[in-house]
């Protein structure tokens, strides 16, 4: 090959990459997306840990939400309240009601408290335990039967299964949800973390029924109902229930509660 082909390719090559060059230089300008700098802003205040725990894909996801008013700013449950505060201030608006919240498995029944009504041996899976009879071994359908899918769940490690029955690390949790999620008898809850008193049941069954499979169960005795001075506590379906916004942390309700149940 002569030297005037080698030139004359180069030139060739050389044009095409120009005309390129000028080609997606003008198409970035033209179908450029226009991005909110709040975005970007943002996205460097979430935590990077990308979980979903927003329900959005990661945090670039969960920032375009905010700005765009699909989420709250608060919507970083890793983060929590100190985030959500930093969010709050970006997007121009009011922080002061943002809550730091921690996930409770509404279960006392361990080893120790409850009986069982036949042994299992099988693939140790919450989910799958549950579609057995009387929905697991555990005397008490209610009741948490200790296989762990929300400890498999965790991205924390803050969950473990202690005695039998699933126990949350308030300190490490970041009220991600997926343990909620993970549950396949909905004994998992996102509550406020500075409440300090919580309804450790979640059995629908009379007192009388509770009493002969668990020593830690709710019997709706309503003595905790009628202690409380805040009308913060009602017994429902045969279960008590705490209303964290009229709580006001007395404990004057776990301090009646004659099966011990409200920790």
């Amino acid at each position: 090959m002569d030297i005037s082909m080698i030139i004359m390719t180069t030139v060739i090559l050389s044009g095409v990459a120009l005309v390129l060059g000028l080609f997606l230089g003008v198409s970035n300008k033209k179908f450029a997306v226009e991005v909110d700098p709040r975005e970007e802003a943002i996205i460097n205040v979430l935590p990077g840990n990308n979980c979903g725990g927003c329900g959005f894909a990661g945090c670039s996801g969960l920032a375009a939400a905010i700005v765009a008013g699909k989420a709250e700013v608060n919507g970083c449950p890793v983060g929590g309240a100190p985030v959500g505060k930093k969010v709050a201030e970006l997007m121009g608006v009011d922080s002061a009601n943002m809550v730091h919240k921690v996930a409770y498995v509404k279960c006392a029944g361990d080893c120790e408290a409850a009986s069982t009504a036949y042994d299992y041996s099988g693939a140790e899976s919450c989910k799958m335990v549950s579609l057995m009879q009387n929905q697991g071994p555990k005397a008490c359908v209610y009741g948490c039967t200790g296989f762990g899918d929300c400890v498999k769940a965790c991205p924390f490690d803050s969950i473990h299964i202690l005695n039998g029955i699933a126990v949350v690390d308030r300190e490490t949790c970041k009220a991600c949800g997926k343990c909620v999620k993970a549950c396949p008898k909905n004994l998992i809850e996102l509550i406020p973390y500075d409440n300090k008193y919580h309804v450790r049941c979640a059995s629908k069954d009379k007192g009388k029924d509770v009493m002969k499979y668990c020593k830690a169960g709710c019997i709706a005795c309503k003595i905790c109902e009628k202690a409380c001075k805040s009308d913060a506590v009602k017994v429902e379906d045969n279960i008590a229930c705490i209303d964290y916004d009229k709580c006001v942390n007395c404990g004057a309700c776990a301090e009646k509660c004659p099966k011990k149940v409200i920790q």
